[in-house]
């Protein structure tokens, strides 16, 4: 009889055990979900309403030609507001409008700042438009204002016909010079995009033509200068090219 209590107890205790093995389970699984929820909870409170996590600063890099005052003003970020919820695009797409500008790359910096990183146009020649004198850059967009040209750099003279096209194309050319070519060019006269001519400094003029194959035009005439005197050269053709 106490044989069978004591069997009795021993299993009562066991099945005990198995039941708060069960439940012990069963609340690990919502002691779990609950740290889940706070911690959810507590990153969209950080996130989407801590002073912490709000704009404080704007940091602009990469530029010199504009101030960062200028890029700020444009780009228009709200300090103040939650950094997630910035609109990059929108900045990116401001900033990017600037014609000085040649990339830009906006980013959230955490904790409190987004970081504007910008990448300016360089000028490869200057061009004068009503009146004042503008850079060029390699793709042909016309930019920065000069008071004077740099020293060095080329001048370009459009025509009445000239249009947005025939600019690039000078733009091209200028960039397929080598710089001791470069250097010695006055200005270049652009009458249409396949009529392009680099007047040089001592007053010799090289008719260009397109931009086309202007690399292999720039080793055709470097020696072609240096071994025949003449007024004009045509590199038009690079194949064929003649003086007079």
């Amino acid at each position: 009889m106490e044989q069978d209590e004591r069997t009795s107890l021993r299993t009562r205790r066991r099945f005990a055990r198995r039941q708060w093995a069960r439940r012990w389970l069963s609340l690990r699984y919502v002691l779990v979900v609950l740290v889940v929820l706070a911690l959810v909870s507590t990153s969209v409170y950080l996130v989407f309403f801590s002073a912490r996590l709000q704009v404080a600063r704007v940091e602009v890099v990469g530029n010199e030609l504009l101030s960062d005052a200028r890029v700020r003003e444009i780009a228009d970020v709200p300090l103040g507001e939650q950094l997630a919820l910035v609109d990059l695009d929108r900045a990116d797409a401001r900033v990017g409008s600037m014609a000085e500008v040649k990339s830009v790359d906006v980013t959230r910096s955490w904790p409190d700042a987004v970081r504007i990183e910008v990448v300016e146009r360089t000028a490869v020649a200057v061009v004068e438009i009503a009146g004042s004198l503008r850079g060029l850059d390699p793709d042909g967009v016309v930019f920065r204002e000069y008071r004077t040209a740099p020293r060095g750099m080329p001048r370009i003279r459009p025509g009445a016909d000239a249009g947005t096209d025939a600019l690039k194309e000078a733009a091209t050319v200028v960039s397929a010079l080598p710089e001791d070519l470069s250097t010695r060019v006055d200005h270049v006269e652009v009458a249409t995009v396949d009529q392009i001519t680099l007047v040089l400094r001592d007053g010799r003029q090289v008719m260009w033509g397109s931009a086309e194959e202007s690399a292999l035009k720039a080793e055709v005439i470097d020696p072609l200068l240096a071994a025949q005197q003449a007024s004009v050269y045509d590199v038009s053709v690079p194949g064929n090219p003649t003086v007079r």
